[in-house]
């Protein structure tokens, strides 16, 4: 598991001397490791596909333009890149409020966005979430899924999947240690 994390640790901070370096392949690598984090983010943050399209392009041409400045120290490219794209997220979200003629109006759009931008935030913590399950094994992280996002309990997911009660106990500990680490490597700047 060490070896999983340190060689982890030392590709992102490869991506993020590319980035700094400006290599195109740098951001294609960047858009392919988490642009569908980033898009299903944007998506459900947005509730259009087209808009979430329009963001998805200015997210990762910031992205690019950012690179120079990029530390791995501070956040992992996911944790980096879902910060941009829920900070464009909320900007396309304001243009879409109509400027308020009244005053009262105008009191409850802004009261109304606190509560918009919790709700964003909340969806950039499930999809950091979702990008640090795609980074165990599958047969680990298909548990989690089903045991955190469907609700199943262990008993429902050796029923569901035909795996031996014992196994999926197995799996899930396995993948809520892995989950543990990669989460305390990214809190430590890795």
């Amino acid at each position: 598991m060490e070896r999983a994390v340190a060689s982890r640790d030392r590709a992102e901070r490869s991506l993020a001397k590319r980035l700094a370096r400006r290599e195109p392949d740098a951001l294609r690598e960047l858009y392919e490791l988490h642009g569908r984090a980033t898009f299903g983010f944007l998506v459900r943050a947005l509730g259009e596909r087209a808009a979430a399209e329009d963001v998805q392009q200015q997210v990762f041409l910031e992205a690019w333009q950012r690179g120079p400045a990029y530390d791995p120290g501070r956040a992992s490219p996911l944790t980096w890149v879902m910060a941009i794209a829920r900070s464009r997220a909320i900007d396309q979200l304001r243009k879409r409020v109509p400027e308020p003629r009244d005053p009262a109006g105008s009191l409850a759009l802004l009261e109304g966005e606190g509560d918009r931008g919790a709700v964003v935030d909340e969806l950039v913590e499930r999809w950091r979430f979702a990008g640090l399950l795609g980074q165990l094994p599958e047969e680990e992280a298909d548990i989690l899924r089903r045991r955190f996002y469907g609700g199943a309990t262990q008993t429902e997911i050796a029923a569901a999947t035909g795996i031996p009660l014992g196994t999926v106990k197995m799996r899930m500990v396995q993948g809520l240690a892995r989950l543990r680490d990669l989460l305390d490597a990214e809190e430590r700047g890795a």
